[in-house]
């Protein structure tokens, strides 16, 4: 007897019950919060760095699924080899055979990635993280692990450990043994090694929350006095690697550095198939699995598939042959500097940052003395809400997904699909100069809307 099952039918009959899916089977606070602020929108189909809703309208994706659409969606080199892995009918997963796919993988990844020797394939980049702290404390046999503040490396509990962000590591407790030091501050990294009990220091080059780049030689110090305290360097470059900065890695961009672990997942996938990847050195893998008897002592059940590692290769050979990487540096550039010349016409724009395709625009409080007040009642209420008052106009004026870059944080960040293209960035540049604009002026929507975000954040105390 065959069964039948006919996705597309499904989808038809009860698409249009996602939200209220959601609500009843799933986070009840996500679909709570998108009606909020408007983002409840129904897109229908993507391409490339575009949404386009059922009546063909697009929406310019500045936001590329928090990094994981590195490619932008569907790409077609990608598609084509998950399409062409299914076909092939392979024995996957056996666990007892070694399958060509990882190893190919691991091969080309290797090729970006000078001076690391060996990969271990997991399902994500919190899997990714664990894996790194994993294999540091057995390397060293040092039970502690150092990381910035403001770090984000993850939600499971290892990764949890080495968050920065106190909203998300509250009511966990109690965490792995780890502790946070400044970014950028080596005489805290210093002392923290002096103690004897560090295996290593997590770092994101360029942190996602806030868009906070690593002071310039900061990296290559804290490795030196890392390996002069026998303690490790990972680098955390889970959404900053694979080209989003206009390097291969973030870490690239100081001459030196040389991490003892990487982490990447994100944008190897595609945007297909879940994929993490813990790349080191050999002696660290050699010390972990030391014997046969260690074979399995760190594994993943669904690590290495052959969808993922289809994927990965696809990936890769794209960014090879379509030139990602170059393209990121010049789109980037272009982009910031647009953006930076806004800083000098409006009061309320502070700062823009970043490398690449990862640019943080900060907000801060004006000098106009009706503009700081109304900036005061918002910070009063909850600091962050400026910054959603201008993601909220981008999306519903001018059809431009954002995010703020982090909670309580007047800090959007752009992370779009590294192949948006010049077009892209006159749109989003026009766009957000129309909500600065309207801003300025003191009056219009976007304030109202401001006047909604308060009572809500003051309903939420």
């Amino acid at each position: 007897m065959t069964s039948e099952f006919d996705l597309g039918a499904l989808l038809a009959e009860r698409g249009a019950e996602r939200y209220e899916l959601h609500a009843k089977h799933l986070n009840p606070q996500l679909p709570r919060m998108l009606h909020t602020i408007g983002f409840d929108k129904v897109y229908e189909r993507a391409e490339g760095a575009h949404f386009f809703d059922a009546e063909g309208n697009d929406y310019l994706d500045m936001l590329a699924g928090f990094g994981v659409m590195g490619l932008g969606r569907h790409h077609p080199v990608v598609r084509k080899a998950l399409h062409d892995v299914l076909d092939l009918d392979l024995a996957d997963l056996t666990r007892f055979d070694c399958q060509p796919l990882p190893g190919l993988l691991a091969e080309r990844l290797l090729t970006h990635s000078p001076h690391l020797d060996r990969v271990f394939f997991g399902n994500s980049g919190t899997e990714a993280v664990e894996t790194a702290l994993k294999f540091a404390r057995y390397a060293t046999g040092r039970p502690r692990v150092l990381y910035c503040d403001h770090a984000f490396h993850g939600l499971t509990t290892g990764s949890l450990s080495v968050n920065g962000e106190r909203g998300f590591r509250d009511g966990f407790a109690p965490l792995l043994p780890d502790t946070a030091v400044p970014l950028g501050d080596l005489d805290a990294l210093a002392r923290e090694l002096k103690k004897g009990d560090v295996a290593a220091l997590i770092v994101e080059p360029i942190q996602g929350k806030g868009v906070h780049e690593a002071p310039p030689g900061y990296l290559r110090a804290a490795q030196e006095l890392l390996h002069r305290h026998k303690a490790l360097l990972i680098a955390d470059e889970v959404q900053t690697g694979l080209g989003r900065t206009g390097d291969f890695y973030a870490y690239q961009h100081e001459d030196g550095v040389e991490p003892d672990l990487v982490c990447v997942a994100k944008a190897l996938s595609g945007g297909y198939v879940p994929v993490g990847a813990t790349l080191g050195k050999e002696w660290i893998f050699k010390k972990v699995y030391s014997s046969m008897d260690r074979v399995l002592v760190h594994s993943a059940s669904f690590g290495s598939n052959a969808q993922a590692m289809a994927c990965g290769l696809a990936v890769l050979s794209v960014m090879e042959n379509e030139q990602i990487v170059a393209g990121v540096r010049r789109t980037g550039e272009l982009l910031k500097s647009r953006l930076t010349a806004l800083i000098d016409t409006y009061e309320l724009l502070a700062d823009v940052r970043g490398r690449g395709l990862m640019i943080g625009i900060e907000f801060g409080k004006p000098s106009s003395l009706k503009l700081r007040s109304r900036w005061t009642m918002l910070q009063a209420a909850r600091k962050g809400l400026f910054a959603q008052m201008v993601v909220v106009p981008l999306l519903q004026k001018h059809r431009i997904l954002t995010q703020v870059s982090g909670d309580h944080l007047e800090v959007i960040k752009l992370i779009p699909p590294l192949v948006v293209d010049e077009t892209d960035v006159e749109r989003f540049v026009e766009a957000f100069t129309a909500v600065m604009d309207d801003a300025h002026s003191g009056g219009g929507l976007m304030w109202d809307f401001g006047k909604t975000l308060i009572k809500q954040a003051v309903a939420n105390r």
